[in-house]
């Protein structure tokens, strides 16, 4: 088996941090194994002033890492979930998901105050439409600034621009230690989580099953299903990781319990609903679901996005 493994990783502190607990696990299991991480610029990284809508959501914080595990420069790529598109790369296999860390969203505020104790017309800062079709949908009269960077960025800026709190992912910012900076943790009924949002995908070259065998323990079954079906449920939606969609999937007393959103962008009109199933049925639950939405109504709110009908 090989004893030195290259892991590919984005470049940011959240990115880095993910990358570094992967290598100290595989050092931990395999004695002797000489792990490195190489840090890669993705386009997504590159683009910073222009709001991920715009540029095309699907796989802008992959493609980089993805052609270097094709081209044999690194063994390992390590991904936020909710990065990563429906459709992986012919000789690329997502061999683990990780177990979840917090997959809620939370408000980071300036006065520390709630989401719903933050003033009338405060300005929120957010580059994701799915967040911002759910917040309007929960407070018409706030304000959404398009809000571009890493975490860290993010949370900078809250303190150095006119804006009065900042929604991000409760997963990243628990895994960077700053949990005191939170002021809310958004509840499922308010904003529903990006697909795969606090889960980490591992992806291989599809043949080096020297590599398989390593990391195939990193795989936590019971998040494996519930991302599996909201992977389901985007590719249906045909949407990147910037569409107004949302979807959760757990499962409880031996069941799949998986519920979807579509929002317009301007959070007047929201379409939820949930479906349960067999565990061995998540793609199928997955595209039920989706098309269930669709039928509601979410059919129309994605032309809107797309320019185009919903096959």
């Amino acid at each position: 088996m090989k004893n030195h493994v290259r892991i590919g990783s984005r470049g940011s502190q959240l990115a880095l941090w993910q990358a570094r607990w992967v290598k100290t696990r595989l050092e931990e299991w395999h004695q002797g194994i000489d792990v490195t991480i190489e840090r890669i610029k993705t386009t997504g990284d590159k683009i910073v002033d222009v709001p991920l809508a715009k540029v095309g959501g699907k796989g802008l914080f992959v493609k980089e890492i993805e052609e270097s595990l094709l081209n044999n420069r690194i063994d390992i790529a390590v991904h936020s979930m909710k990065d990563l598109p429906t459709a992986i790369p012919e000789g690329l296999v997502i061999v683990a998901i990780t177990e979840r860390e917090d997959p809620r969203d939370v408000i980071i505020s300036k006065e520390g105050v709630s989401l719903s104790d933050l003033k009338f017309n405060a300005r929120i800062g957010t580059s994701s439409l799915r967040r911002q079709a759910q917040i309007l949908n929960f407070r018409p009269d706030l304000c959404i600034i398009q809000l571009r960077g890493n975490l860290d960025t993010r949370i900078k800026k809250l303190y150095s621009e006119d804006i009065d709190a900042v929604i991000v992912a409760a997963a990243g910012v628990k895994r960077m230690g700053w949990e005191e900076k939170i002021s809310d943790f958004l509840p499922y009924n308010i904003s529903l989580p990006a697909i795969g949002q606090g889960a980490l995908g591992i992806e291989v070259r599809e043949n080096d099953s020297d590599i398989i065998k390593r990391i195939e323990g990193f795989n936590h079954y019971e998040t494996s299903i519930g991302v599996g079906a909201e992977r389901a449920f985007l590719k249906r939606l045909e949407g990147g990781c910037q569409v107004p969609v949302a979807a959760f999937g757990k499962i409880s007393d031996s069941r799949l319990l998986l519920e979807g959103m579509i929002g317009s962008i301007d959070g007047k009109r929201l379409f939820r609903e949930k479906i349960e199933g067999d565990l061995d049925r998540g793609d199928d639950i997955g595209v039920r679901l989706a098309e269930r939405l669709l039928d509601m109504g979410g059919d129309e709110i994605l032309r809107e996005v797309y320019g185009r009908k919903i096959l």
